[in-house]
């Protein structure tokens, strides 16, 4: 299992509620999936939880290094157990795997991607 890449990004929660009190559905259409907001709408926590993901985007694009993937091709959920799980949707690689950590508090969101070739 080959490393492909590696990636980490932090988010300021504060900038991402911003983005959203300011630019509302449009901004949530264009960065997150429809399953991804769902997810966000049960959680305590919305903000933090959008910013995370977003971290975790960011993080996936870094390791990925390829351009052509969007916002919408990268899907983050969580497991029955909670852990945090990416799907490149789209048809865009079908070729990695991707393995993502994602960490936040109040005011900071930080994630983490690994990508290796998949077996």
């Amino acid at each position: 299992m080959a490393i492909i890449g590696t990636g980490v990004d932090i988010t300021e929660v504060r900038r991402l509620r911003q983005a959203i009190e300011k630019w509302g559905d449009e901004f949530l259409n264009k960065v997150f999936t429809s399953a991804e907001i769902k997810n966000a709408k049960n959680r305590s926590s919305f903000y933090q939880h959008l910013a995370g993901r977003f971290a975790a985007k960011e993080a996936i694009f870094k390791a990925l290094g390829d351009k052509s993937i969007t916002w919408k091709d990268v899907e983050i959920l969580n497991d029955k157990e909670g852990r945090p799980y990416c799907r490149i949707l789209n048809g865009k690689s079908n070729k990695v795997t991707v393995c993502v950590s994602i960490s936040h508090v109040k005011s900071y969101a930080v994630a983490n991607a690994v990508i290796t070739e998949k077996e």
